[in-house]
């Protein structure tokens, strides 16, 4: 999991986000890097910072040439626990079961992230096809 300092100030937490996920890119060369996309935030500075760190995923991704997807919070519990509203327990519960876990995966971002894999494995193909019938 990447972490930065809640202290460091904002560019810096940026630009060390940068260069971790453009080490972790070079080292697992993924072909796809799926996005959560901001979809609604009560508070507005966190939406900010969470949206400029996205958008620096997002980049760093397209710049090494992977497949960029977004899905939004609603859409990964819809594929994953087949409701869009699903709780995070029922979320969390989803991924430990089609993954054939022994315990739910933490901390609670890991599964999070494992949910966003999940919903893009199943989605993406579909989109594909979606396409290439023209549609």
């Amino acid at each position: 999991m990447l972490t930065t300092s809640p202290a460091a100030p904002l560019p810096e937490r940026l630009a060390c986000m940068a260069a971790d996920l453009r080490s972790l890119i070079a080292e697992c060369n993924p072909d796809a890097v799926a996005v959560e996309r901001i979809f609604f935030q009560t508070n507005v500075r966190t939406a900010i910072s969470v949206a400029q760190a996205s958008g620096v995923a997002l980049a760093i991704a397209a710049a090494a040439g992977c497949e960029v997807a977004q899905y939004t919070p609603n859409e990964v519990k819809q594929a994953v626990a087949g409701y869009g509203a699903a709780t995070k327990e029922q979320v969390q519960r989803m991924v430990t079961t089609q993954l054939g876990l022994a315990e739910r995966p933490r901390p609670v971002d890991a599964a999070d992230a494992l949910a966003l894999a999940l919903c893009h494995l199943t989605v993406a193909p579909r989109l594909k096809r979606w396409e290439e019938a023209g549609r």
